[in-house]
């Protein structure tokens, strides 16, 4: 190949990269980004902030399910156990999804215990504990607090009406 064309191609290159340069040098004249204040979204595990952080105190769980309970409504509870379905089956010998069927979870049902399914380390470290209202409300409000490392992406129901009607919702599946 004659150095003319290795000229060429040497060139070519070198005004790629200089454009490449200038159009960089002109965004960042033209664009101010802004940092957030704090993240929008951190992942669970994840440290959120750019500064060390203090050490979190331990997260505070919900408020008891008992008055709640006294005036849940099941019907509303398959309501809002519809974002479940997503995950869940409910019905008696439905098959189990990315999460196990919920059929009689509240029936004396111990923890971690569907068959078929693999929990996670997290889960199964509460095997020889049942279901049961109190343990329930604290799973829905954030499953990630009742076991950590468990692999429910789900981030809860923070409304405690909300988790008392899937709780009655639940306890309707025997």
């Amino acid at each position: 190949m004659p150095a003319f064309e290795w000229n060429k191609i040497i060139a070519s290159v070198l005004t790629a990269m200089i454009v490449a340069m200038v159009a960089g040098i002109l965004a960042n004249m033209m664009v101010h980004p802004q940092p957030l204040e704090k993240l929008a979204y951190v992942p669970p595990g994840a440290e959120g902030g750019a500064a060390p952080a203090a050490p979190a105190a331990a997260p505070a769980g919900p408020p008891p399910i008992a008055p709640f309970m006294a005036k849940a409504d099941a019907t509303r509870g398959q309501k809002v156990a519809q974002v479940c379905l997503q995950c869940h089956t409910f019905n008696r010998g439905e098959p189990n999804k990315i999460g196990p069927n919920l059929f009689g979870v509240v029936a004396g049902e111990n923890i971690a215990s569907v068959s078929g399914y693999t929990f996670s380390p997290a889960l199964l470290k509460f095997k020889d504990k049942k279901w049961d209202t109190d343990e329930l409300n604290v799973w829905l409000f954030q499953p990630q607090l009742f076991a950590p490392g468990t692999k429910m992406t789900f981030v809860g129901l923070p409304k405690e009406q909300d988790r008392a009607d899937v709780i009655a919702y639940l306890e309707t599946l025997k």
